[in-house]
């Protein structure tokens, strides 16, 4: 199977929501199954239904998650030597050549991608027009609103 890159915070995120939805979701959803079951007909009753959908879903996430830790490969940039290039966990800062606007993005993998956090996946193609390139050089990158130069401001490895 393929490994899967992904950061060190990643990695512990998805680590802390296994061990909270084995601890702490897992026995609760067993316990309202317990207590739905003692209402009577199962049949008809949507407590039970609810607690059983609930468990699924539950379960689901924990295989998932189990799946994705078992592939992981673990990337820290803080323990490389930051020599501008841009790789997957670095931070950079572009400049919009047109508009002047600044933006700084976290490339990380899919699973930890949230553009509100400024963290972009390695396969978006803001990324994939930045991986590779250096501190200092123009990038041409496909964007919704056509083609846009950037400039490459900042490369931090932290």
């Amino acid at each position: 199977m393929n490994k899967v890159p992904m950061t060190v915070v990643g990695a512990e995120q998805l680590r802390k929501e296994l061990t909270h939805l084995k601890f702490e979701q897992r026995p609760s959803i067993t316990q309202a199954i317990g207590t739905a079951r003692e209402l009577g007909d199962l049949k008809e009753n949507a407590e039970y239904h609810a607690a059983r959908e609930e468990q699924g879903i539950c379960e689901a996430r924990i295989r998932d998650i189990e799946g994705k830790l078992s592939n992981v490969q673990i990337i820290d940039v803080t323990k490389m030597e930051n020599n501008g290039r841009i790789i997957f966990g670095t931070t950079v800062t572009i400049l919009n050549v047109e508009t002047e606007e600044e933006s700084t993005y976290r490339i990380v993998g899919e699973d930890e991608a949230n553009i509100k956090d400024n963290l972009i996946s390695v396969t978006s193609p803001i990324a994939r027009g930045l991986v590779g390139k250096n501190l200092d050089d123009e990038v041409n990158i496909q964007t919704p609103g056509g083609i846009t130069e950037y400039e490459i401001i900042a490369v931090k490895y932290i």
